[in-house]
Parts: structure tokens; sequence; C-alpha cells
């Protein structure tokens, strides 16, 4: 597809979705056009990291990726806390965390393992991000049980010093990853690609499609929640994966055009990248945020939500760790995606 019929059809669907959202009243018709816009969307983001991360390598390209992503879903969290829906914010950094590691990490290594039989990535950063994932685990856990009984006051300090703690590691992992040891953490192989568009158009391509994914992610959410509600969906359902399968369209679309060219280092940054992100910077995040409103949200997970996150946590670190994946390996961590899902939906 040419450049000029590329954007054409990204503004006509951008056209559409705000048609819609201000000058219908049809949920269901406001759904499909955000969701088609969605769609054009995210591979607009895709073509945009993958330019970036030909000039700046996957490592960085993959957290920018991971970083815009998570843009749109941290704004419509921010409105969710300031309105106090905090159970709703819970299940949506559930579903995203999981939704990155089984979901898009899954249909990455099944979709890429089709063509290349099998992919590498380095064998250092799969371990490092396990490390990394057993915190995030760790720091969910802690909470929810050494919380019980406790009085109110006790739990919102405790959830704020834990929130602390982990965007320290974060923001200390970043420069381990990137300045420190970069060198050992850095792609296997080169790769020959070529870039779409210049080094500044890419990150100006980066910026705007990331901004027109957030406002479109937010009618889209907007337009689910009644959509559901008429279906009759649970609101742990909605939160956990309508909504987290929405908001990652973008990284659904980028992990999977980069796997299929080879690139499976790229989309495990993208995947496991965003999941670590939420799960130690977001959430975290939120939390002091939701201190601003004077009504103080803990850190305390349900016990279907720790579970769902430990499942994930322990399956993607037993395929990702030897730095190698093949298509099975993206079916196993599909179907598990499947499994949970379907408990979810009768929970």
């Amino acid at each position: 597809m040419n450049q000029r019929l590329f954007f054409t059809l990204i503004g006509a669907s951008l056209i559409l979705a705000a048609y819609t959202h201000f000058f219908t009243h049809n949920e269901f018709l406001k759904f499909g056009a955000a969701a088609l816009a969605i769609v054009v969307l995210a591979a607009w983001l895709g073509k945009s990291t993958e330019s970036v991360a030909h000039y700046a390598g996957d490592r960085v390209g993959g957290f920018l990726n991971a970083t815009f992503g998570n843009a749109a879903e941290l704004i419509i969290a921010f409105f969710l806390v300031k309105e106090g829906l905090f159970d709703m914010v819970k299940a949506s950094i559930t579903g995203a965390i999981i939704g990155n590691m089984l979901l898009v990490l899954g249909l990455s290594v099944l979709c890429g393992g089709l063509k290349f039989k099998e992919q590498t990535f380095n064998g250092r950063l799969a371990g490092h991000n396990s490390s990394l994932m057993m915190l995030a685990l760790v720091a969910l856990f802690i909470p929810a049980v050494f919380m019980q009984g406790l009085e109110t006051p006790k739990i919102n300090t405790l959830s704020v010093v834990i929130a602390v703690i982990l965007i320290i590691a974060y923001i200390l992992w970043l420069i381990f990853s990137m300045m420190t040891h970069k060198e050992f953490l850095s792609d296997i192989e080169p790769h020959d690609t070529e870039a779409t568009w210049s080094k500044g158009v890419s990150i100006l391509m980066l910026t705007l499609s990331t901004i027109c994914v957030a406002f479109v992610s937010e009618w889209l959410v907007h337009s689910v929640e009644k959509v559901s509600h008429d279906l009759g969906l649970s609101e742990l359902f909605v939160g956990a994966f309508v909504i987290a399968i929405i908001g990652n369209a973008a990284e659904h679309s980028a992990a999977l055009l980069l796997a299929m060219k080879g690139r499976i280092g790229a989309a495990v940054e993208i995947a496991i990248g965003s999941s670590l992100q939420i799960a130690l910077f977001v959430a975290p995040t939120l939390v002091l945020i939701s201190l601003l409103f004077g009504n103080p949200m803990n850190i305390v997970f349900t016990t279907y939500e720790l579970a769902a996150i430990a499942v994930a946590t322990f399956i993607t670190i037993s395929i990702s760790r030897d730095g190698a994946t093949n298509w099975y390996e993206g079916v196993l961590l599909l179907g598990v995606y499947i499994i949970l899902g379907t408990a979810f939906f009768f929970a």
C-alpha cells in the first residue's frame, strides 16, 4: 500500500470514529467505528515503531513502543482513578499485564515461528526480564497477604511505600539496561532493514500515531462499557479482557509485524517490556496520583487477579528464559490466555 492511500485510510477512519462518537447515539455503531480506527492506527503505530527501531535499535524501539502504547491506558486509568472506579482500574491493569505477556507475545511467537523455524534473542535480557517479572509478582502478592485485617490508613501507607519502591526499581532498570550495561543486553544480530521514514519523521509519526490512539481508545472504552453492559458481561471481564485487548491494539500490531520480519527481540521487548512498565511504573504511579484527589487507591488486588498474573508470569518465564522461541510456544501462551479469559467470563 502506498503512503498516500495509507494516510487517506487513516484520515477516513478517524473522521468516521469522530463523527459516530459526537453525532450519533447508537453505541454499537460507535464501538464498531472506533474499533476500525484502532486497527488502522495500530498499523500506523507499528510502522512508526519499526522505523524508530531501525535507528535506535530493538531495545530502545521496543521501549518507546511500550511507553507510547501504555500512554493511552495511563490516560484512561487516570480518569477512572479520578472517578474512584478503583476495581475497574485494577482489572484493566491485570488485563494489560497478562494480555501483553500471553496474547501479544503469544501471537508474535506463533506468527513469527510459522515463518522462521526458530527465532533467538538476547538470553541475558530474558533472564533480567524474568527477575523483574518476579519482583512485580512479589510486590502485588505481599499487600494481599499482609494487609488482611489492617486498618485502611495503614494499608494506604504500605501501598505508597511499595509504589515508590517499584518506581525506583523501574527507573534503575532503565539506567542499567540502556546506559551502564546496554552492550550486554543489545541485539544478538544486526537487522538490515530499511526505515520507512527519516529519523526525525519516524519520531514525529510515532508521536502523532500515539496521540490519535489515545483519543480513539478513550472513545472506544466509553462505548465498549455500555455495549458490554447491554450484552451482560461482568465488570471484571470487561476490565481485564475487553478494555485490555483494545488498549493493547497498538502493541499487538507492532510486535506482530516485527516478529514476522525476524525481529523477535523487538517483539519480546514490546510485549514483556510493556507488562513490566505497567506493573512497575503505571500501577504505582496511579496509586500516587490517587493521593492528589483525596481518595487513595491501595495496591491490593483480588485473588482472581493475582492468580491470573502469577500464571501468566510463570508460563512466560518458562518459555522466554532460553532466549529462543518457536511457533508451538506461541500456541502454549495463547492457550493459557484463552483459559484465563474463559475463567474470568464465568467468574
